[in-house]
This record gives C-alpha cells, structure tokens and sequence, in this order.
C-alpha cells in the first residue's frame, strides 16, 4: 500500500473513532437561510457569504433556515454586537416551533462595556425547557468571528465554542426525561431587545444612544437530515451515527471540566431556590 493510501485510511480511522468534528464548508446566506421579519433591518454582504442583523428602537430582525432537520451539525460564525450591548439578546437555536416545542438554544446576553459577554444554552423537549447554564466566553466575541454550533443525534446534544464543548446534554429517557428526537427543528436567528431580563437580571437597559446594534454572521453550513421522522430516524451511515459521536470521550470530557471550573456561572443543577430537588437528569454525565 502505497504512503498516500495509508495516509489516508489513517485520517479516515481518527475520524470513525474519535469524537472530532468533521470541517464545515461554508457557502452564501441564501443558499440556506431565508430573512424572516424586518428584512430592512437585514444587511446582506460580500455577495451573500456575510449577513448581518441590526436592532434599533424601531425593530430587530431575524432569520431561519428553508428547511427542518432530525440530527446532525448545524453551525453558524458570529461576531455579537460590540461596545455597550447591555439589553440585547443575540439567539442562534433550533426550534420545532409547535404547541409542545422542542428547541436547543444559543442566547448571547449583551453586556456594559468592559463586562464579559454571557452564553446561555437551554435545551427544550415537547416543550418543557428549564435546563439553562450560563458560561462566560473565554475570548472577547465581538473582536472577530467565532463558531457556534451544536451536534445533535438520538444519544446527545453537543453544544460547541469554535472547537471546544461547552455543555453535553444526554438522551435520559430511561428516567423519564424527554429528549428532543421526533420533531424536526428549523435553524433560526434573531436580534432583539430582551432588556427586560437579559443584563444583570432586567437591571441594565438598552441605550438607544448606542444604537444601531449590529450581529454580523457567515459560515451558513449545514450539515444535517433534512426532513422527517420516517427520512431521518433509520440509520444512514452518517457521520453524527458513529459510535464515536453517541458517547462523550476522556478528552471530551476533560475539556468539558476546564470549561465548568472556568467559565460556568449558573447551572440549573445547583439552583435550589429554583428545584429545591435536584432534576433528576443532573449527574447523569
């Protein structure tokens, strides 16, 4: 066997058994992703591989996806609104949006200038969420771009920071947890004035004088079933399938805890004025 064949297989083995993620091909915003209000309040550039959304005392704006997906990788690159981005709630997140919703969520809470940024992730199955974490980012995400983006398949719900796992969220049906896994989900954006709840609580209020407020995104890939319950439910051989991706690995793991120790500021695990019994899926990692 020839050096290039070997090279080659070894690539394709540290892919089947490890948990790393395959790279992502980026292509333009509309090949699949649709303005979904305030198109005025939308920017489209550099011929469709950048987009950006603008929120001012008018409106916010939002996008989402031309299609719904069971399992897989979505992804999104997204430089958040910088300077004094107190009040404003840049969410990425997938949603069912039915009666008994199921959704999994990005939500980048603005901040006072000088404050760190703050990640909330939450994730939601027939449409009983509650399971928030906050993390603060190890970089300033407002300098440049960043990949966000979550791997979902029947065992585990990965959300990831550029290469590194922020929270895992696991399929705890056998104790009586619904997980999100028949209900396929568009893929959504939006910019928004959450300062009733988003900064220190509501305490800190949007300054219009700061205003325009700009989140600017790229990298639209997808790579994930499009369609239903019947088309994406059987095994296909996709790479999300592999037994590598199902369960959490040392490394993974490891990762995980540096994030925890360092990052992690609220968890619903530990909020006993919230569940004064602890959910019964904590400590199930």
């Amino acid at each position: 066997m020839g050096a290039l064949k070997v090279i080659a297989l070894l690539l394709l083995v540290e892919l089947a058994f490890s948990a790393r993620l395959p790279p992502n091909s980026d292509v333009s915003f509309s090949e699949n992703y649709y303005v979904r209000w305030a198109n005025d309040h939308t920017r489209v550039l550099n011929g469709g591989s950048e987009m950006q959304l603008v929120l001012d005392k008018v409106s916010g704006a939002g996008f989402g996806s031309r299609s719904k997906y069971l399992f897989g990788h979505i992804s999104m690159k997204i430089k958040l609104v910088p300077n004094d981005s107190a009040g404003t709630v840049t969410a990425f997140y997938m949603s069912s949006e039915t009666d008994k919703h199921d959704e999994i969520d990005f939500e980048f809470l603005g901040n006072v200038s000088g404050q760190p940024y703050i990640v909330q992730t939450n994730v939601f199955a027939n449409g009983v969420g509650n399971r928030e974490q906050r993390h603060y980012l190890w970089f300033d995400p407002t300098q440049d771009f960043h990949s966000y983006s979550v791997l979902w398949n029947k065992q585990q719900i990965i959300f990831y920071v550029d290469d590194v796992p922020l929270r895992v969220h696991k399929n705890n049906e056998a104790i009586g947890i619904p997980f999100p896994k028949s209900q396929p989900m568009g893929i959504y954006s939006s910019l928004w004035n959450g300062d009733d709840w988003a900064t220190r609580g509501g305490l800190e209020k949007i300054n219009w004088d700061h205003a325009p407020f700009v989140a600017a995104y790229k990298g639209f890939s997808v790579d994930a079933c499009a369609g239903g319950v019947e088309s994406c439910s059987a095994p296909k051989g996709n790479w999300w399938e592999q037994e590598a991706f199902q369960s959490t690995d040392e490394e993974t793991k490891s990762k995980l805890k540096w994030v925890k120790d360092n990052y992690m500021i609220y968890d619903y695990c530990t909020d006993s004025k919230r569940f004064p019994t602890t959910p019964a899926d904590c400590g199930q990692f």
